[in-house]
């Protein structure tokens, strides 16, 4: 059971019976193919906003998982990532659990996550990576396969988050490269220059770290099959897990 303030009839600028179909919405099942990123970004913002109050205990882990309609491995990767980034702490023993942290990183309610400029840019990546993807699908060789697979192992052995970044802006490079198309390499090298500021917002957690270094490769794997429509999906995926996560859980704070 949730810990509901009591007293008063608003609470964050909501009214209660708001606040409380709110609250449902938050808990309602979590659809696939990205149940960890919308799991960290949809309590997140819960915090944030809070809906989600200082001190609430969030319900059993099996309760939880049960609600979102997730594994209680991806749940407990997403309360993992929520602790990490300052949002939940757990806390041992027989009145342990999971909490909202006495000072959670709140937003307000109506503050736009990503800005019209972010959300173009997000655009224009996403318009350069899925255009590359299909067509290194069609023209890669082994050379250039083995060098995305090369930084998919270096992003898997990274102690730290810029060795692991500069492997991951050097993987979407070399699909680019793959694609052996000198102007997408340009335009590649660009966007993720142009990225870098905003990439760094993403939390840095093992556990999001190793879900978006699946996704690389799976894109991999289906390049190399020459499934051409399959890399594109999964890399439109792919971008869509991280821009929600930096738009919901990385909120300029108010």
């Amino acid at each position: 059971m949730l810990a509901l303030p009591v007293g008063g009839a608003r609470v964050y600028g909501f009214a209660m019976e708001e606040r409380v179909a709110a609250l449902d919405a938050v808990f309602e099942p979590v659809e696939p193919p990205t149940t960890l990123e919308e799991t960290v970004a949809r309590l997140g913002t819960a915090v944030r906003i809070g809906l989600l109050t200082p001190g609430t205990r969030l319900p059993a882990e099996r309760d939880l998982a049960e609600r979102l309609c997730i594994s209680r491995s991806t749940l407990r990767q997403a309360l993992t990532s929520l602790a990490a980034s300052g949002h939940l702490v757990a806390i041992r023993g027989r009145t342990g659990g999971t909490f909202v942290v006495d000072e959670p990183p709140l937003v307000r309610r109506t503050a736009e996550p990503l800005d019209e400029e972010v959300r173009a840019l997000i655009d224009h990546r996403l318009a350069v990576e899925t255009g590359a993807t299909l067509l290194a699908a069609e023209r890669a060789g082994p050379a250039e396969l083995e060098l995305l697979d090369e930084q998919i192992e270096r992003m898997a052995a990274a102690s730290a988050f810029h060795r692991y970044r500069r492997a991951d802006v050097r993987f979407h490079i070399g699909l680019a490269e793959a694609a052996r198309s000198p102007r997408l390499v340009s335009a590649m090298t660009e966007v993720h220059g142009r990225t870098s500021e905003l990439m760094a917002r993403f939390p840095a957690s093992e556990e999001l770290l190793e879900r978006s270094n699946e996704q690389h490769r799976r894109i991999a794997a289906l390049i190399g099959a020459g499934d051409g429509l399959g890399a594109v999906a999964e890399m439109r995926r792919h971008i869509e897990a991280a821009e929600r996560v930096l738009g919901e859980l990385s909120a300029a704070p108010a």
